[in-house]
Formats: C-alpha cells, structure tokens, sequence
C-alpha cells in the first residue's frame, strides 16, 4: 500500500501487514474488553449474591465461554499479535515491530496467568461439590485477582499495538 505525497510515494507497509496488525489489535482490544466487563461488573455484580448463586453463575459462564469462537479469538489474537510483530520486524519497521513484540509479551502475559490462575480454579469449581460457600471462599479473590492481571496485560497491550499502528502508518524512520 502506498500513500502519494506532492513529489514522491512513501511506503507505508503492506496490506497484509496492515490487515494483520488491525486483526491483532481488535482481538486484543475485545480480550482486553471482556477481562474488564469482569472486573468492573460480572465479579461485582456475582459478589452480591449468596453462595449457591455465586458458584452456579460462574460455573454456567465458564461452561459457555468454553466454545469455538471464544477459543478462535483468545487464540487468534495472540497469534495475530506475533504475525504482526514478525511482519513488521521483516519488513524493516523496527520501531514497529517493538511496540507489536511488547503487546506480543504482554499478551502472553495473560495467558501464561490463564493458564495458571483462572482455569485451574475454574476447574476446581467446577468439581466442588455442593458446599457453596467453601467453593466460593476458595475461587473469588485469586480469579479476580489473576482476572485483573489479564485486563492489565491486555489493555496495556493494546495500547502498544495502537502504537505500532500509528507508526506503521508512517513512512518508515530512515
């Protein structure tokens, strides 16, 4: 893709390279929209319930958010992240390709805490029996505490991938 200026064309990347980038950053801007819908009111709004409802609401969600189009954006957006950052760093952008490999870590970030904190406790829910309370008590504070972490590493990662947006907009620094 090129942008005509009064007496030269200045590169501005590709368009693979930009639709890449865009699919990155609305990916992750959505994970990042998610994790905070949690935080702000799921969580909150869960946590004025009693326990039975507390622990059957959440188990209801992680059964429902365990489907194809949730797994293709969790997954998806971090693999766009890492194309992009790749093309960019190809495609003689390096300022580029930094802000994309740090939303590219920050991301990983949130699945590694994922992977550490929310699914393990969402399987021990899911097998705790009917002490609501106990369920609750072992679950609440250590999910939102690992959710709050994957908002913070998703939405700093999306400012990093609105960086590297702008600047790959830009004609590349000499």
């Amino acid at each position: 893709m090129t942008r005509a200026t009064t007496d030269t064309t200045v590169v501005t990347g590709t368009k693979a390279q930009s639709v890449t980038l865009v699919a990155a950053t609305v990916g992750t801007g959505l994970m990042a929209g998610l994790y905070f819908a949690f935080d702000v009111s799921v969580i909150p709004g869960l946590g004025r319930g009693d326990d039975e409802t507390y622990v059957t609401a959440m188990r209801n969600i992680n059964e429902a958010i365990d489907n194809g189009l949730f797994g293709l954006l969790f997954l998806g957006a971090f693999l766009a992240t890492g194309v992009a950052a790749a093309q960019q760093q190809r495609g003689g952008r390096p300022h580029t390709a930094r802000w994309a490999w740090t939303a590219f870590a920050l991301y990983a970030l949130s699945l590694v805490v994922t992977a550490l904190v929310n699914l393990p406790l969402n399987a021990r829910l899911a097998r705790a029996g009917s002490d609501f309370s106990a369920a609750r008590a072992g679950f609440g504070t250590r999910w939102r505490a690992g959710n709050i972490v994957r908002t913070l590493a998703c939405a700093t990662a999306l400012a990093a991938l609105g960086r590297a947006l702008t600047l790959h907009g830009r004609p590349p620094a000499p």
